[in-house]
């Protein structure tokens, strides 16, 4: 090993035989020309999203545990890490279990930069990336814990986080299906506990029926976080047991993006959270029935064959009224 050799703490951690990471022999650093960026979504223990710039030979990084803040009224948190070869820009791959960082890593996006300052505390670039541009600050708090922060106005000046304590709609009892079968679509009452799930940043806080913090299933909120990466939900579900096993099934998307959702038609946000794809071991998107084809009775007959007590008929137009038990939304017993 060469005096102040770069990569050695980077070849000290891994196994050349055992990971698909680029591990280069020990050899002069190669040049460029100190203006390209990577930013890699890692699943490893803990999902994070890894900031690495190109400087003096090689990747200097930090990882992310939330993700590149988007908006300059929230800092987040940066721990620097050890250097990376200028091949790790390119990088995406399994790394096994046992092994440093064990978990996926993807590209998340790429690009060039601009330096504005370098020292040891502080570093000020502006980025020219698919999804991330804009000016930034990388500044350092203590040892090797950093924080980002965008310089620039917000990337998105309309976007607002998903709301906190909001209370779940409830649906009224009626005895008898709709009249307008064709205006309302159908899903099945699970008996479970009411579960609103907040994902932001990769992490997932829940509250219960009264908008209080409240648990999800053991590894449901890391699964969802993982799913949504650095995209922001609101979910409204249910925590029941199927088949013995307690699973949270997610029946509504209350907001998405920045964007509320509140207002938008019942058959449109059952689309957009149809569309995420948050299907797992221990959660999954609840099947809904539009209406046609009498699909009320049939949801009601799959009911009583499963045991279950109750089907809810929800208007296809309606909105969300949080907190509120609406005529839109109807919880119809199955009957035995």
């Amino acid at each position: 090993m060469t005096k102040n050799d770069r990569l050695a703490e980077y070849r000290r951690r891994r196994d050349a035989g055992r990971t698909p990471e680029p591990v280069p022999d020990e050899a002069p650093l190669p040049h460029g020309d100190d203006d390209t960026f990577v930013i890699q979504e890692h699943h490893a223990r803990s999902l994070h999203w890894d900031l690495r710039l190109e400087r003096g030979g090689v990747l200097v990084s930090w990882a992310v545990p939330k993700g590149v803040p988007s908006d300059p009224g929230e800092n987040r948190l940066a721990v620097h890490t050890e250097d990376h070869p200028l091949e790790y820009a390119a990088f995406e791959g399994e790394i096994p279990a046992g092994e440093y960082g064990a978990g996926k890593s993807l590209l998340w996006d790429r690009g060039t930069y601009e330096t504005e300052k370098w020292t040891d505390r502080e570093v000020k670039v502006v980025f020219h990336g698919t999804r991330v541009q804009g000016r930034y600050v990388l500044f350092r708090t203590r040892g090797d814990n950093w924080m980002i922060h965008r310089m620039d106005p917000p990337a998105d000046p309309d976007a607002v986080p998903p709301p906190e304590g909001l209370r779940p709609m409830l649906a009224q009892e009626r005895k008898r299906l709709p009249k307008d079968e064709d205006a309302w679509a159908y899903e099945f009452a699970w008996g479970g506990r009411r579960l609103l799930a907040r994902i932001s940043g990769g992490r997932t806080r829940c509250t219960d029926a009264a908008g209080r913090p409240a648990e999800a299933p053991p590894g449901v909120g890391s699964a969802l976080g993982g799913t949504l990466g650095v995209r922001t939900a609101l979910l409204d579900g249910e925590v029941a047991r199927v088949a013995g096993t307690e699973v949270y099934l997610i029946f509504d998307l209350l907001h998405l993006d920045g964007r509320p959702l509140l207002d938008v038609p019942y058959r449109e946000r059952r689309e957009r959270l149809d569309a995420l794809g948050l299907d797992g071991a221990r959660h999954r998107t609840a099947p809904w029935f539009p209406g046609g084809d009498d699909p009320g009775a049939a949801v009601l007959d799959a009911a009583r064959r499963e045991g279950l007590a109750a089907i809810v008929a929800k208007r296809l137009d309606s909105p969300y009224r949080p907190g509120k038990a609406s005529a839109d939304w109807r919880l119809l017993p199955a009957g035995q």
